[in-house]
């Protein structure tokens, strides 16, 4: 009896253990069940860090004359918050200098008064300026994440360089970039129809977005039926462009037009015209030299003017390429054979110091022009005439070899590529 006793005790024991045990995992699956998060909720952002869709937004482009007060006003912005806002972010960014047609956002709060909370000016695509009034002013300049792709262009001109971009919708930055690479190889003015370019390039993007292109690595242009390359190098810590022997594609022009002279007056946003009287801009570089001291081509080009021009008194005007143009006024008389359509070398005799037109006595007065503007030549960076150093030609040969096979396949498979 004892022992049927002692057995049943047993199986009450196990049974109990086994109840308990169900039970405990019933009540884990239970509280998994329970404890199992709900999806959160997904919240979107615009461009600019906002959450989207909970304020309203008003955005414009600024226009001419327009002042940061002017867009704030119209949207009810308190005037001393303005002027707080100029104050505050003089550091970062004077708002005197805003530019017409770029564009900005003015946020406001999701209620009855449509209170303001931020203003975001773009400074450019990747740029911009954020506002934000929280608990305080909150200033900052941000800056988008670029990102690089390698592109690839090509076409077949038709009209000119610009045209040919712009009808199959690439970057037209494109057009400037390799008519300076290759300004002293072609003359841009004088491209013919069905020349051709092909180029690798690198396409920046911010959010997706193209934003701008970064370096031409490697660009070939096919003018009168000859090839010409560009090639990408970094030689002294400088980015230069050389052909396939490694020879710079940029030459450097004089330091100035005259061998012996001194600077009598420079170029200057207002100065007093000794003849009229009258402050107005002087845009080019007064040299002092006895009346028939030669005066000289700063570089390479065609003469595209010879002869009287008003004030400017017997005046050559040479276009060096499709970038740089010069300009040599109050000549006394003209180098031998120099006359419209003449091409001269760097260095050659175009003229002589003389006090024509509007002068007061012997000059030079030398005028320089970058992309169709006058500017000061003394501040132009001209890059130097040189070649890939010995020390480098090993590694430029690896380099622009495989560039100038990448390129010539591009010319092979005749394919046009969207640079936007």
């Amino acid at each position: 009896m004892k022992e049927l006793r002692f057995y049943k005790s047993q199986v009450l024991i196990l049974l109990a253990v086994f109840i308990f045990v169900q039970l405990f995992i019933s009540c884990s699956e239970n509280k998994e069940i329970e404890e199992t998060p709900k999806e959160q909720e997904i919240i979107n952002y615009d461009k600019f860090g906002f959450i989207a869709d909970s304020f309203n937004v008003v955005r414009g482009t600024i226009k001419k004359n327009e002042t940061l007060a002017d867009i704030l006003i119209a949207e009810n912005v308190d005037y001393n918050l303005i002027t707080e806002i100029v104050k505050k972010s003089k550091p970062i960014f004077d708002f005197r200098k805003i530019q017409p047609k770029r564009n900005y956002s003015v946020y406001q709060l999701n209620d009855s008064l449509n209170t303001f909370h931020a203003f975001v000016y773009e400074l450019s695509k990747i740029n911009y300026l954020k506002v934000t009034l929280a608990d305080s002013l909150v200033i900052e300049m941000v800056e988008r994440e670029v990102t690089v792709k390698e592109k690839l262009v090509s076409g077949v001109i038709n009209s000119s360089l610009y045209e040919t971009l712009s009808n199959q919708k690439s970057s037209l930055i494109l057009a400037g970039e390799l008519a300076e690479i290759f300004a002293w190889q072609i003359d841009f003015y004088t491209i013919q129809k069905g020349d051709e370019f092909y180029a690798i390039y690198e396409q920046l993007y911010a959010e997706n977005e193209p934003v701008g292109i970064g370096d031409i690595i490697s660009a070939k242009f096919i003018h009168k039926s000859n090839p010409f390359y560009a090639f990408q190098f970094v030689q002294d810590g400088n980015e230069e462009y050389f052909d396939e022997e490694g020879k710079s594609l940029q030459k450097q022009f004089l330091k100035a037009p005259l061998k012996y002279s001194r600077i009598s007056s420079r170029y200057s946003g207002s100065r007093l015209h000794p003849i009229l009287r009258t402050y107005r801009p002087h845009r080019g570089i007064d040299y002092a030299a006895a009346i028939g001291t030669p005066v000289q081509a700063v570089g390479d080009g065609i003469i595209i003017q010879a002869g009287r021009n008003g004030g400017a008194g017997r005046m050559v005007k040479i276009r060096h390429n499709s970038v740089y143009t010069s300009a040599y006024l109050h000549l006394s008389g003209y180098g031998k054979g120099i006359k419209s359509g003449k091409k001269v070398k760097q260095g050659q005799v175009i003229g002589f110091v003389g006090s024509s037109g509007l002068s007061t006595g012997p000059h030079l007065d030398f005028r320089f022009w970058k992309n169709g503007s006058l500017v000061n030549y003394l501040n132009q960076k001209f890059p130097a005439s040189k070649s890939v150093a010995d020390s480098n030609l090993v590694n430029y040969k690896v380099l622009s070899d495989s560039l100038r096979q990448r390129v010539d396949q591009i010319s092979k498979e005749k394919i046009s590529y969207s640079g936007t």
